[in-house]
């Protein structure tokens, strides 16, 4: 391990366990659903994704797509002013699993402080809906959350994108064909899709974190994918043009077996001349940003993100043209 987990972490390991992801089923991915959803919504899970700011509401809305209907929480500040900035997220979960709420924390935080209009897409999950289902999902709502944002005081044209884990991959996919967008945020990115994430040091190295663990990734790349489907397709990693890609800021977990994509992505953004500021959390695990309670690093990154968030989404877009 590249440090230590914090201690609250570690308990919370030792008396949950875990799954044996291995032997894992397609219908027992779907069944875990059930029970992760209860212990959400139980005060231990409210203590463990922490308390949604007070100064923003959070209301579920749907979205009609081309052949199907998605939900999305969109998020506003209580005291809101039309015209605010737009940002879309994506929450994580190795595209099995995951709720836009379990970001409440951070998203609540987002809309109230920066202000802003925080819309997180409820895409649809594997393996009922194996990708690219999700990735399909993310493009097709973004324009029409776009479309739709000033039935909500939000302008279209100020819009970020951010994504945790599998969102950031949905994140970044999306940002591929997303005009005039203003920046994107990615936190503890999965940008490789491909057999090739379990050469990264970080991978060996963060073998026994308590988070993203080898079985959990081999068992999401099963799930997830489609038998011969092209894992690069999905893998950010190995777009082959990054020139034009929004500012970035991306935010690594030290602890995490997926760490070292994060460098290796911000390399490639910085050789096709895009800004980058990427920022390692060493005492920070897989998922850190949806598990507050636990993760002290949760606190600072969010207040990095926020300020980034800020600093590129302040400008109206009149004065911009």
């Amino acid at each position: 391990m590249r440090g230590r987990v914090p201690v609250r972490m570690r308990v919370l390991a030792a008396l949950k366990g875990g799954p044996d992801w291995d032997s894992m089923t397609p219908d027992q991915v779907v069944e875990a659903r059930a029970p992760q959803e209860r212990l959400r919504r139980s005060a231990l899970g409210a203590f463990i994704t922490g308390k949604p700011h007070r100064g923003a509401r959070a209301v579920t809305h749907t979205l009609e797509l081309p052949g199907r209907t998605l939900n999305v929480r969109v998020h506003r500040p209580v005291h809101a002013e039309p015209g605010l900035p737009l940002i879309v997220a994506f929450h994580g979960g190795g595209f099995i699993s995951g709720v836009p709420e379990q970001d409440d924390w951070l998203l609540s935080h987002l809309a109230a402080e920066c202000p802003a209009v925080v819309a997180s897409v409820d895409y649809r999950l594997a393996p009922e809906h194996p990708i690219p289902a999700a990735v399909e999902d993310a493009r097709d709502a973004v324009p029409v959350l776009v479309a739709r944002a000033g039935q909500w005081g939000a302008d279209g044209t100020r819009l970020a994108l951010l994504g945790s884990s599998a969102g950031a991959t949905l994140a970044v996919l999306t940002a591929f064909e997303t005009r005039d967008l203003r920046t994107q945020v990615l936190i503890n990115p999965q940008l490789d899709w491909t057999d090739g994430v379990f050469a990264y040091p970080s991978f060996t190295d963060n073998a026994d974190s308590p988070t993203a663990t080898p079985a959990n990734c081999r068992a999401v790349q099963r799930i997830a994918l489609p038998a011969g489907f092209d894992a690069r397709a999905i893998s950010p990693m190995f777009h082959d043009d990054l020139a034009g890609s929004a500012p970035t800021l991306i935010q690594s977990a030290g602890l995490d077996p997926l760490e070292d994509q994060s460098p290796a992505y911000a390399a490639r953004l910085r050789q096709a001349g895009v800004e980058v500021t990427l920022t390692r959390y060493p005492e920070a695990t897989h998922g850190f940003l949806s598990m507050s309670g636990l993760i002290p690093a949760a606190a600072p990154a969010r207040a990095e993100i926020l300020d980034h968030l800020r600093s590129r989404l302040s400008e109206r877009s009149d004065v911009r043209r």
